[in-house]
């Protein structure tokens, strides 16, 4: 599976993974999900799109300020958080339209995922990992809104930073 990641950072951040890094994550990720398909996955589940075309996925590196926008606009809540995650909804027939599937888009907080690492004496690298995977996760339609869905997400999320060599993140 082809996955095409548009990265775009606009923090002054020394903690921000490559890159490389980051585009090697989502690959997992989402090769993961694709070949253990789960009736989560809006995308899997009904193998609704095309599953040649490639995907594309943007992810934005953003600061306090513009997490708290983000996070008010959408969420309604007025503080910064570590990421979000905005799926695509677009009708099956334009998404089969064009030549490439868009998964969504992602926003990750700097300050916050630096602070959280530090609060929960994580290594950086591993906090930035497990909320590339975990957003991903909710674009492909996990969440964590009641037990059974938070403990389904978090079993993924073990699952898919072991893959790529991180402990577990609980």
């Amino acid at each position: 599976m082809t996955v095409i990641i548009d990265i775009c950072n606009d923090c002054e951040s020394a903690s921000v993974p490559a890159d490389k890094l980051l585009q090697n994550w989502a690959n997992v990720t989402i090769n993961h999900l694709n070949e253990f398909p789960d009736s989560a996955c809006r995308l899997t589940a009904g193998n609704e799109r095309n599953a040649a075309k490639p995907l594309t996925l943007s992810l934005r590196i953003v600061d306090l300020l513009e997490s708290s926008r983000l996070n008010l606009t959408f969420r309604q809540k007025d503080s910064a958080t570590n990421v979000l995650s905005f799926a695509s909804d677009l009708p099956v027939a334009v998404a089969d339209a064009l030549d490439e599937y868009p998964l969504g888009d992602l926003a990750i907080c700097a300050p916050v995922v630096e602070r959280e690492a530090l609060e929960q004496k994580k290594q950086p690298e591993a906090h930035w990992a497990h909320m590339l995977v975990h957003g991903v996760l909710h674009l492909y339609g996990f969440d964590h809104e009641n037990d059974a869905d938070a403990e389904k997400m978090e079993t993924r999320e073990k699952i898919i930073l072991a893959q790529i060599g991180f402990p577990d993140p609980y």
